[in-house]
């Protein structure tokens, strides 16, 4: 486990994709050998074994683990059997500490990934006017790419005040910047960022990337566009709470992209539901046989009827709270098993009899590709979803809610859902915090499985309650309710890291691990906190 950021900085040691084998120089002067560089970036995001380079521990799955563990912290995924579930820690709040892998592989992937995109950003001026449009474009991916990996460590590792941990000596810090500029001497004491800090630098690249992408459109999803740009600034300016711009952003998107929510059939296609994206899909990843193993990838751990991987052992279903906050007319309910099976007419490849077998709540959504739950290579060769445009339009409402007025805001919900998602719905939220946690839990519907609510829900502090009469969790240690956030939901920074970085030493998060005291928390009360 001996890795650390002064390892993976910028300038020291030029290292590629491995799709690529070419030099800083090639890459620099050849936009053929700097398109084959990129081609190795969505590709390292879904490598299975990424950080270690083999069979380590089973969470060590690029880009999807991060979606995982977003899931289990807000205590949305509830597994019938947790011992297959491998991110049942994030959910219990449980071995969080500097020297776990719930610390080191989601820091550390994301590390990874910043290598790469810097390795690029170092070949390529994106203001340079005298390159191509297309290599331009290429140097303006790359930055949209560290712009979404520098936001995924902000939301993961700046520490937010709770009841449970002291994070008084670091709040508002977030983590080094490392950069194509960054000298090994440099990372050796490198200071946690402040929020505004990181705010600038990650909209600087996202700046860039607007630049390069306005007279340049990629040719697959799995690059983001100018759209996708639009949803990055949007989300973080929602984290920071400049609501306006978060807002105007969304809107951008939308506007942008053309893009059409996912429709009922598209979504439970037993087939290709939510294994191939659609017209809503505005950037994806898509692993292949050769980034992955029978274990290590997404659909094994996600897809309840996938054979050949963990989610067939641990059933993994939603939690009973949320889904009996679904209508019975929004169609997502359907996801989700129901104790009286007769009330929806599920579909799956694995047939009635199998179906009859499963847990109540289990989840549907994720299918095997092509409907193949035996073979991995074939199955779990999937798309998977890194922003869709039903963020855009949830983030929109909130924004013009917060940023205007809330009745504005509850137009733009009841719109959205009306058109997309439940023909009946109907929000009278007239306070803005009532609504935003409207927002938040039809974040959490849409978003099951792929983390995406979890930024909102860290932002907003809405109280987790997982101990409730009825409550589908089986063990005590997730029977836990929590004011505010649970205090693992700021993760802590690697040992290894602090260990070679001194500007670290005595500047960690706190370790959470044995923060919440009852298990389980008495039925209608709040675990006590040390404030």
């Amino acid at each position: 486990m001996a890795v650390s950021a002064t390892v993976l900085t910028g300038c020291i040691e030029e290292v590629f994709p491995e799709s690529s084998s070419a030099t800083s120089d090639q890459i620099g002067a050849s936009a053929t050998a700097l398109e084959a560089s990129l081609n190795g970036v969505p590709s390292q995001m879904v490598q299975g074994y990424l950080v270690y380079g083999s069979q380590v521990h089973e969470t060590d799955i690029a880009y999807p683990s991060l979606m995982l563990v977003q899931s289990e912290l807000l205590g949305d995924i509830v597994a019938s059997d947790y011992g297959y579930d491998w991110w049942w820690r994030y959910n219990g709040c449980n071995g969080m500490a500097d020297n776990t892998y719930q610390s080191f592989l989601p820091y550390f992937a994301l590390y990874k990934f910043i290598k790469s995109a810097n390795d690029i950003i170092a070949t390529v001026d994106v203001n340079n006017t005298e390159i191509s449009d297309e290599m331009r474009g290429f140097g303006s991916i790359a930055h949209a790419f560290r712009a979404l990996d520098y936001y995924l460590l902000m939301v993961l590792f700046e520490p937010v005040d709770n009841i449970y941990t002291d994070c008084s000596k670091v709040l508002g810090l977030t983590v080094p910047i490392v950069t194509e500029e960054t000298t090994n001497d440099i990372a050796k004491n490198n200071p946690r960022a402040t929020r505004q800090e990181m705010m600038e630098f990650i909209l600087s690249d996202l700046d860039k990337a607007e630049i390069g992408l306005a007279n340049y459109q990629p040719t697959t999803k799995t690059f983001p566009g100018l759209a996708a740009v639009y949803g990055l600034k949007a989300k973080v300016y929602m984290w920071n709470e400049e609501y306006a711009k978060a807002a105007e952003y969304a809107r951008k998107a939308i506007d942008k992209s053309g893009a059409v929510p996912m429709t009922a059939s598209q979504w439970h296609n037993p087939t290709t539901g939510f294994n191939t994206a659609t017209s809503s899909w505005l950037w994806c990843f898509h692993p292949t046989a050769a980034n992955m193993g029978n274990l290590a990838n997404f659909i094994g751990h996600i897809s309840n009827e996938a054979d050949w991987g963990y989610a067939s052992l641990s059933k993994l279903q939603i939690a009973r709270s949320l889904y009996d906050q679904i209508a019975p007319t929004d169609f997502r309910k359907q996801s989700f098993l129901d104790p009286d099976r007769s009330l929806y007419d599920y579909q799956t490849v694995r047939g009635a009899a199998w179906l009859a077998e499963q847990p109540d709540y289990m989840s549907l959504k994720f299918r095997c590709v092509s409907g193949d739950f035996n073979t991995y290579s074939v199955g779990a060769a999937a798309d998977i979803p890194v922003m869709r445009i039903e963020e855009m339009y949830l983030i929109e409402a909130e924004a013009v809610a917060a940023s205007q007025n809330v009745a504005a805001g509850v137009q733009l919900l009841n719109n959205f859902m009306q058109q997309y998602r439940q023909p009946d719905y109907n929000c009278k939220a007239n306070d803005l915090r009532g609504f935003q946690l409207e927002v938040l839990k039809q974040m959490r519907i849409e978003f099951w499985g792929e983390g995406t609510a979890f930024p909102t829900a860290k932002r907003l502090k809405p109280g987790v309650v997982q101990n409730y009469e009825g409550t589908n969790f089986k063990e005590d240690i997730f029977k836990i309710n929590c004011e505010g956030v649970k205090p693992c939901w700021t993760l802590v920074i690697p040992k290894d890291e602090v260990d070679s970085n001194i500007a670290l030493q005595g500047m960690n998060n706190p370790d959470p691990s044995g923060a919440i005291p009852m298990r389980p928390t008495p039925i209608g009360t709040f675990a006590p906190g040390i404030k």
